[in-house]
């Protein structure tokens, strides 16, 4: 991997490197693909720079490491698109660029010999007429303020209705998905826009998201929707810590989808997506479903006989972990597709995790993976998801109306009233509570709709797009509807000034009352994210670093070079806004550690994302090792099947490999395997003494075709294993890769 370090020798390295840092931690595993484009959005915003230096910079990362092409083609359309001023900060006016010389996007090995970058870039860049981004305007009415996401068609915007603010309307703001640049070669494009607009038309109900029309633009095509405050449901489920809601407080939520999906399949779609991305909860304690992009007919009545022009999942998109066997298999799509996705969404939705550990349909099914019940299920509630998840459709729940019947236990009580209150009332705390994290007061030259309506000074808050440290999962969810960051909650500030003011301390009745005098409002706390704590950590070098925020509380794990020390670390994490309380359990390691960090620190965040799913513990705890002394390490596996590698990283230089080795050949691993290392005495501790480390790495594939020796040097051995890694990511996945490490100090054995 190639680290983009910041360049000390000017004022504004500092920010030219932003950019750079974004893509390198994208590349490093630190990011997922829509924590990137999240990042990347404000790290445009706050850059300041014009469109050559941002595409020279674009240029110099993607040439040494390149980007998947499309997002490449994205990051670049996105800075080409950018149409503010930035003199003041030293940049260009605005303008598209040609000349700056950046790798064209085109397959390796088809570029024209001797011809530069620029005329390949200039004969394929975008007109500014094809162009439309923040601060532009769509048929002289709807004013693109804000990118809410991106997704595999269409760029999600905030835009603000022209008409309705001159009609005075009370809300003026709705959500377009505007056709992303590459899909307009797509001859299928436009009508793939126009089939969803017409399709969610069709589906007009209170679970699924409003569309309200499709329209152009010259060449730009775009879809006009409801404009949504909230969260997704993947956000819920990916918050640090969560393991699962009761029964009873996730049957609203899944009362919804069921809603949705039960309209929508008798009216014959299949919405071929469902995914956690793709239900959104709102403010309001409600449940809606998007984007029916893909959805496909599976019966076809007379009105939708054009149905086989044009078949949307020809696209391509699907999400492995929800997609059943028969959508991964190409098979006709069947209600019984999204029941399987549904039988995901609802078990994780109680257990915090995935039933097949996030392994495609196909995958789990020849693995023979069975999904524990969750112990909040009764027999008759564990029989109704279990056959939701079958493999087969002949033996899957038959539709979503039976799924619900037979699992919620609470129907006949709802019937009454008197669960049924109870229920909403819990799941709008849980909403509330969900929203509540982005939280935030506007500034104050920020457009307010309660202004405009009321003219009261209220606070917005579920400003879902300002939220950057859940957003990868608002980015996904954008990217497939709509999310709205417009909210307002208004309290009136009438009466305030009496507050404090008794009659029964007043003399008379004719006494004056004392009045307190009004307190002005309490600024309130900037919310503490994990993206403003990102560029922090990203400074660290020689690190491995995990995060996670709770309230105000930021807690720090994991390992720093002696050389920058924990103190610095601690100044500066305290630093960051937001943070009222530090927990730190941060090692310091040798610096002649760093390579060894640098190649496996992605793979311990990861790890560590995921909940620790791997584990690796030195006898005894603390790793104070002296000479003659046993190496033994205990190992714990994540739930799925995988391959153990076990280095122990020497102070001489060399890496012994514990697991596999000519003394352990086996490293093939089930689910959730304990096993101890070492304990015949196999590897003993001797000279050099000094501060060492051992490395547990999970792959999900062997990591070498042929055995290596038994001891090499580090620097090869890490060669080696950074050329595996990157086969083994492009193949399953980096997900699939955790690592864990274990600093141990050995000693002289005393006289």
């Amino acid at each position: 991997m190639h680290a983009f370090g910041v360049d000390g020798s000017g004022g504004t390295s500092h920010n030219m490197a932003s950019l750079a840092r974004v893509i390198h931690d994208f590349q490093n595993g630190e990011l997922s693909r829509d924590e990137f484009v999240a990042q990347l959005d404000s790290t445009l915003v706050t850059e300041r720079l014009g469109p050559a230096q941002l595409l020279e910079m674009l240029g110099a990362a993607h040439h040494k490491a390149p980007l998947p092409e499309d997002l490449y083609i994205e990051v670049r359309r996105r800075i080409e698109q950018l149409r503010v001023s930035n003199v003041a900060a030293g940049g260009e006016e605005t303008g598209i660029q040609t000349t700056v010389e950046i790798p064209s996007v085109v397959p390796r090995g088809q570029e024209r010999a001797g011809a530069p970058a620029s005329a390949s870039n200039s004969s394929n860049a975008v007109g500014h007429d094809q162009i439309k981004g923040t601060g532009d305007t769509l048929n002289n009415r709807f004013v693109l303020e804000e990118c809410l996401g991106v997704g595999g068609m269409g760029t999600v915007y905030k835009a603000l209705d022209l008409r309705k603010l001159e009609a005075s309307d009370r809300k003026p703001y709705l959500a377009i998905k505007v056709l992303n640049v590459q899909f307009r070669g797509n001859p299928n494009s436009l009508v793939a826009l126009q089939r969803e607009a017409r399709k969610a038309q069709v589906l007009a109900h209170r679970n699924i998201i409003t569309v309200y029309d499709f329209d152009r633009d010259g060449p730009i095509v775009y879809l006009t929707m409801e404009y949504l405050s909230g969260k997704p449901l993947s956000q819920l489920l990916r918050t640090p810590g969560y393991q699962g809601m009761p029964v009873r407080a996730a049957l609203p939520i899944v009362r919804g989808m069921c809603s949705a999906l039960s309209y929508a399949h008798e009216r014959g779609f299949v919405h071929c997506d469902f995914k956690p991305a793709n239900v959104f909860l709102t403010t309001n304690a409600e449940v809606k479903v998007i984007d029916f992009g893909i959805a496909r007919v599976f019966q076809r009545p007379e009105e939708e006989s054009d149905a086989t022009v044009f078949d949307p999942g020809s696209l391509g998109a699907l999400t492995p972990a929800y997609a059943s066997p028969e959508m991964i298999e190409h098979r006709e799509p069947d209600p019984r597709d999204d029941i399987y996705a549904l039988g995901c969404i609802t078990y994780e939705l109680l257990t915090g995790h995935h039933p097949f550990d996030r392994l495609s349909a196909t995958q789990a099914r020849n693995a023979e993976f069975k999904p524990q019940r969750p112990p909040s299920l009764n027999a008759r509630q564990w029989r109704a998801l279990r056959a939701a998840l079958s493999f087969d459709r002949a033996t899957r729940m038959p539709s979503v109306t039976r799924f619900i019947a037979e699992f919620d236990n609470e129907a006949r009580a709802e019937k009454s009233g008197t669960l049924a209150k109870a229920g909403l009332a819990g799941f709008a705390v849980i909403c509330s509570a969900a929203v509540g994290v982005f939280a935030w007061r506007a500034a104050p030259n920020r457009h307010s709709e309660a202004q405009v309506a009321a003219g009261a000074s209220h606070g917005r808050v579920g400003e879902v797009a300002s939220a950057p440290a859940q957003g990868s999962e608002i980015v996904a969810a954008a990217a497939g509807g709509a999310v709205d960051s417009a909210t307002t909650t208004g309290s009136s500030t009438a009466g305030s000034t009496t507050a404090g003011a008794t009659t029964a301390s007043a003399p008379s009745a004719n006494a004056p009352v004392a009045l307190a005098p009004p307190t002005p409002p309490a600024t309130p706390k900037p919310a503490l994210t994990l993206a403003a704590v990102a560029p922090t950590l990203a400074q660290v070098p020689c690190s491995a670093l995990s995060a996670s925020t709770q309230d105000h509380t930021l807690t720090v794990r994991g390992y720093v070079s002696q050389r920058y020390g924990v103190a610095r670390l601690k100044e500066g994490l305290s630093a960051v806004p937001g943070v009222d309380a530090l927990k730190l359990d941060v090692e310091p390691t040798a610096d002649d550690k760093c390579d060894t960090l640098k190649a496996l620190a992605p793979y311990w965040v990861q790890n560590w994302q995921a909940g620790h799913v791997a584990g690796l513990q030195v006898r005894p705890p603390g790793g104070k090792l002296s000479e003659g002394d046993p190496l033994v390490v205990d190992v714990s596996t994540p739930g799925y099947d995988s391959y153990v590698n076990l280095d122990y990283y020497q102070l001489d230089g060399n890496v012994v490999h514990m697991v596999p080795s000519p003394r352990a050949k086996d490293n093939q691993a089930p689910p959730h395997y304990s096993a101890t290392v070492g304990s015949a005495g196999d590897w003993v501790i001797s000279k050099p003494f000094g501060a060492e480390m051992v490395v547990l790495l999970i792959t999900p594939a062997p990591l070498f075709d042929k055995p290596r020796p038994e001891a090499e040097p580090r620097a090869d051995y890490l060669r080696a294993l950074d050329t595996r890694l990157a086969q083994i990511t492009a193949k399953y996945g980096r997900e699939r890769i955790v690592a864990d490490f274990a600093p141990i100090t050995t000693k002289p054995h005393a006289p």
